[in-house]
């Protein structure tokens, strides 16, 4: 576990965390972080979406920290500073989200080698959540699971989903996998292309103005659209999200009212039949609850760690 780089904007405080590097077994590298408590009532496993970076959950893991709880989050293969898997950087690829686990799993060997505090705990949110389902069913060794808009489904809006498969199809058909499918973005980060009034992932100004901030400082932790390639996994993995049994954790799920990211109805369809789960409408809410403006996100924070305190 090498140093990494952690990078910081102007005027931030010097940060409260070690950043390292990690070798998957099919010989990825990774950029892992750890943010220390002071009481070390259990460790959080921190789970980031697509597109997502470990500097941007630096307040959150500072606010669980101030709750008691360590912090272990990832880059992703292919995101942030992990090591991008194919030629052109910009596009967000995968193959199979079974590659995932990997990741999963070196995180997991850290957390051991580190001793990090117990019981153990996860937070996903969006793809992390995706990512985080599989993991609780492989048996991840935490005591409970929290996510924030699941992925377990993707809402393509008024474009049914056979089409947008189709379009994916044949993208990879045509040998164009890694090219960014049609109607995704190019390769600019999202947040450099969309306004404040019609983005879907937040309300609060301010950390939208961050998200900003970041993508033009640090434009190398930044994605643009997504791969036909990886759209197809994704959706494959929804699939088999929806067909797998129910963890058997106790989980707390949190969704915005007006999330137009990920499919509510998938979730909902999910929770079915899922009795120690517990679902959080979040009013008002975009895509992003941890990111959100401060009532809402506070209700969401609160949440999650009364429902880490819960089960100890």
């Amino acid at each position: 576990m090498t140093p990494a780089p952690f990078n910081t904007l102007p005027g931030d405080p010097v940060p409260r965390v070690r950043a390292f590097w990690l070798r998957s077994e099919d010989g990825v590298r990774l950029r892992a972080a750890h943010w220390p408590s002071d009481v070390g009532l259990g460790t959080v496993f921190l789970f980031q979406g697509r597109s997502e970076y470990l500097e941007k959950y630096n307040a959150v893991a500072l606010e669980l920290n101030e709750a008691g709880y360590d912090v272990l989050s990832i880059d992703w293969r292919g995101q942030g500073l992990s090591d991008r898997l194919q030629e052109d950087p910009r596009p967000s690829y995968i193959h199979d989200f079974a590659e995932y686990q990997r990741d999963v799993l070196e995180l997991v060997v850290a957390a051991d080698t580190l001793d990090l505090p117990q019981p153990w705990h996860l937070l996903a949110h969006s793809m992390g959540g995706t990512i985080g389902y599989t993991s609780l069913i492989s048996e991840m060794p935490v005591a409970s699971a929290v996510f924030s808009a699941p992925m377990w489904g993707i809402n393509f809006g008024p474009v049914p989903r056979f089409v947008v498969a189709a379009l994916a199809s044949s993208g990879n058909r045509l040998g164009r996998g890694g090219r960014i499918c049609p109607g995704s973005g190019n390769d600019t980060s999202f947040t450099l292309r969309s306004s404040f009034q019609k983005n879907p992932l937040t309300a609060d100004g301010v950390r939208w103005g961050r998200m900003v901030a970041e993508a033009n400082s640090w434009p190398e932790v930044t994605l643009g659209g997504v791969s036909n390639e990886w759209l197809m996994a994704a959706m494959r993995e929804c699939d088999h999200i929806l067909a797998m049994p129910l963890p058997v954790q106790p989980t707390l799920i949190g969704i915005g009212q007006t999330d137009r990211v990920v499919s509510i109805p998938a979730i909902r369809r999910r929770l079915e039949g899922w009795h120690d789960c517990e679902l959080v409408e979040l009013t008002g809410s975009k895509h992003e609850p941890l990111m959100e403006r401060a009532p809402i996100r506070r209700q969401f924070i609160n949440a999650t760690i009364r429902h880490f305190r819960s089960v100890g």
